[in-house]
């Protein structure tokens, strides 16, 4: 039985007669093929993820299980199309918080036509991605079984200045996301701190990225998924993973500079939170786009 995902928090969306991804009971996570480059591309990649050797066993973790292709009823009604069935991230979580961060300050590629370039350098431009090298993309953080997930709207997310990140990244490990006045990060040092936290994931992701040269991650996303029951019990079980290869281009020898500064602005907005974990004030409790 096919059902639209319940916690994806960006990307095109299986609802209202849209085309988008689709998942079942069985753990597996269905993405349209695009049928153009960016389905080949994709498809090319995550075909050679699954046997290129020169990538260590432990970054193959931050890939999803690729399991092949299927045609499947698309989500738009259209009839079979050939969909990328995926390892499906949320299946054995039950109310996850997760996070989509688009990394890069350049989110086109170079052999993009110049529609294309001038289409994604106006929204690098108008979002964080060229001041920080990165942008949030969507979001969700579980508060409680009464107030729910504070999941801010997509235009709201799409307005985030420096200071609204910054203040997304503490909301996303308070115990409070919703209700607060003042982020407590009361989660931060369970969730981003520690040898299986966030922080020490994206820190072994880096030193990947400092060498790596085989490829280069346009347009692609780290997800940060953990659940609030276990972090607050102690339990970190935080994971990140990177997503959306429709971009990706073979690295020729040379370092992905683009993707590793992005992931390297965010480490650094990371561990700023562990270093200064009550740094918001009262008056800082609402993304700029919130206030009056």
């Amino acid at each position: 039985m096919l059902k639209v995902p319940d916690h994806q928090v960006a990307g095109h969306q299986a609802r209202d007669g849209m085309l988008g991804p689709l998942v079942d009971d069985s753990g597996c996570f269905y993405k349209p093929l695009q049928d153009d480059e960016r389905g080949s591309t994709e498809l090319a990649f995550y075909t050679s993820l699954s046997h290129d050797n020169r990538i260590p066993n432990d970054i193959r973790q931050f890939f999803p299980i690729f399991y092949g292709t299927q045609l499947i009823e698309a989500s738009n009604g259209t009839g079979l199309q050939p969909h990328l069935v995926l390892q499906n991230l949320m299946s054995n979580h039950d109310k996850p918080s997760v996070m989509d961060v688009k990394i890069g300050s350049r989110t086109w590629y170079p052999q993009a036509s110049e529609a294309y370039i001038q289409k994604c350098l106006k929204k690098d431009k108008e979002t964080t991605s060229l001041t920080l090298g990165f942008r949030i993309s969507g979001l969700q953080a579980y508060e409680s079984e009464e107030s729910g997930f504070w999941k801010p709207k997509k235009k709201q997310i799409q307005g985030f200045n420096v200071e609204d990140v910054k203040l997304a990244l503490r909301k996303f490990v308070s115990s409070n996301p919703i209700s607060c006045e003042e982020p407590d990060c009361s989660l931060a040092a369970t969730i981003y701190d520690g040898t299986d936290g966030i922080l020490a994931q994206l820190e072994k992701l880096k030193e990947w990225f400092e060498d790596q040269t085989i490829f280069h991650f346009y347009s692609c996303s780290v997800l940060m998924i953990y659940e609030k029951e276990a972090a607050t019990a102690g339990r970190s079980a935080a994971q990140i993973k990177l997503v959306d290869f429709a971009h990706v281009l073979r690295g020729e020898g040379v370092i992905d500079h683009n993707f590793l500064g992005g992931l390297c602005s965010l480490i650094k907005f990371v561990r700023n939170i562990l270093n200064n974990p009550r740094e918001c004030t009262a008056k800082d409790g609402l993304p700029e786009s919130e206030k009056k």
